[in-house]
């Protein structure tokens, strides 16, 4: 067993509670669009993800090696420094999902590791050729890529069940999007969970615990496991509700198609052993499945507020880890300082969440407004083929004024009828005697 010091204990246990926000941060990516479709029930959703991510943390320690071995010098790393890095990522994490943006909790994990690394340190401890191919490169591909896959598919979804039978068709497209939603899962197992494990083994190595250039411990891929699946259990309901209702409005085939392609994107990435972001890949897809179907629109309102949250992510979490670290260098006192703030902080942003509880019972009670451009997308684009008669809009169409020879009546407007869309004059006053056209 590892020799361990108390501020590497510290470490560790702060290590698997960014784990576990990373989890309920993280939920929105695999169970969203499963929740917002109704083809799982909100609490059977998280469960589910959370059994998956659990048994994906088991599957490979790629990306973890890219975190302990490539993408910050080692040798030069304090315990204090893992602390500093953990709390800019913590914080991060709790802003983002107070106001309910699906931000990456990799990227704030990797923002506070080298804004802390370069405090201590300075630039030289950092591999630049590894954040730029292995973090960067794939933080701008992953979504547009995936986005791509994810409109083709829903394409494709909806030109292959064109002739099939409506419930039989939405029945199936239900279970595949399911199995979907589980492959997302399993993936996300795969590469957030081994984020931590490879910050709790860089720490390791720092505190001299284990050797240089060492894989995860056993110990390790299951405590970081077990955390990240609890976190993916309490569900992050906020932003459940910003990806599954905010960003565009799903159906099962376009659920299916984005999380296919999602979890396809995440797999390959976490077998290259790139530290990708599964909120990206995500919210790349589910963008791409809502401008695939004929006649769907994103609310663009929403995205732009993700997208500077995603541009934010890097520098914010790097600034506060550089803080936290100046902090932390002043000694034992200056640890304890950081602590106190961390635990001040986050109990501060959970009571300010108090104040307006999302959670399983009203995560798709409301959805986000549109945005001017959605709602003009909207009045122009035709819904897509085959929608039954009653998704169709209806017009108005008032009856003109008629006479009664008999008895003179009061001019009181007459009664507005509605009909369906391409219904004729006649039609709709049908009911009424014909009367001559009025004088232009």
């Amino acid at each position: 067993m590892e020799s361990f010091s108390l501020i590497l204990a510290i470490v560790v246990v702060t290590a698997l509670a960014f784990d576990f926000t990373n989890g309920f941060h993280d939920t929105a990516n695999a169970m969203a669009t499963t929740i917002s479709t109704g083809a799982l029930k909100p609490k059977v959703a998280v469960a589910m993800s959370a059994v998956l991510n659990l048994v994906g943390a088991f599957l490979s320690v790629e990306v973890a090696n890219t975190i302990s071995k490539g993408l910050v010098d080692e040798t030069g790393i304090r315990p204090e420094v893992i602390f500093a890095a953990l709390v800019g990522a913590i914080l991060w994490n709790l802003l983002t999902w107070l106001v309910g943006l699906p931000s990456s909790s990799s990227h704030a994990l990797m923002g506070g590791l080298v804004g802390a690394t370069i405090a201590s340190a300075g630039f030289g401890a950092v591999h630049g050729d590894v954040l730029v191919t292995k973090v960067l490169i794939p933080a701008v591909a992953a979504p547009i890529v995936a986005g791509v896959a994810a409109a083709f598919a829903t394409r494709l979804s909806y030109r292959v069940g064109r002739s099939a039978d409506g419930k039989a068709a939405q029945k199936g497209y239900r279970a595949g999007q399911i199995a979907s939603a589980g492959l997302v899962s399993l993936a996300h197992g795969t590469n957030d969970a081994q984020k931590t494990m490879g910050i709790i083994t860089l720490a390791l190595v720092a505190g001299g615990a284990v050797a240089p250039d060492s894989d995860p411990p056993t110990w390790v891929i299951l405590s970081a496991g077990l955390a990240i699946a609890l976190g993916t259990y309490i569900g992050g309901w906020r932003i459940i509700r910003t990806m599954g209702k905010g960003l565009t409005d799903l159906a099962p085939q376009q659920g299916f198609a984005a999380q296919t392609s999602a979890a396809t994107a995440i797999l390959a990435s976490s077998h290259l052993g790139f530290s990708l972001s599964t909120t990206h890949v995500v919210s790349g897809s589910v963008m791409g499945a809502g401008l695939g179907r004929k006649g769907g629109v994103v609310r663009w309102s929403t995205a732009t507020r993700m997208f500077i949250a995603w541009g934010l992510t890097l520098p914010a979490a790097a600034l506060v880890g550089a803080l936290a670290e100046s902090v932390t260098d002043l000694g034992d006192w200056g640890t304890a300082v950081v602590a106190v703030f961390l635990i001040s902080s986050s109990a501060a942003i959970w009571k300010v969440s108090r104040r307006q509880v999302v959670d399983h019972t009203n995560v798709n009670d409301a959805e986000e407004p549109a945005g001017v451009v959605t709602a003009a997308m909207a009045a122009v684009t035709p819904p897509p083929a085959g929608l039954p008669a009653t998704d169709e809009p209806s017009a108005v169409i008032p009856s003109p004024a008629v006479a009664s020879p008999a008895v003179p009546s009061p001019a009181v407007p007459s009664p507005v009828v509605a009909a369906p869309v391409g219904a004729t004059a006649t039609t709709a006053v049908a009911a009424e005697p014909a009367a001559p056209p009025a004088a232009v």
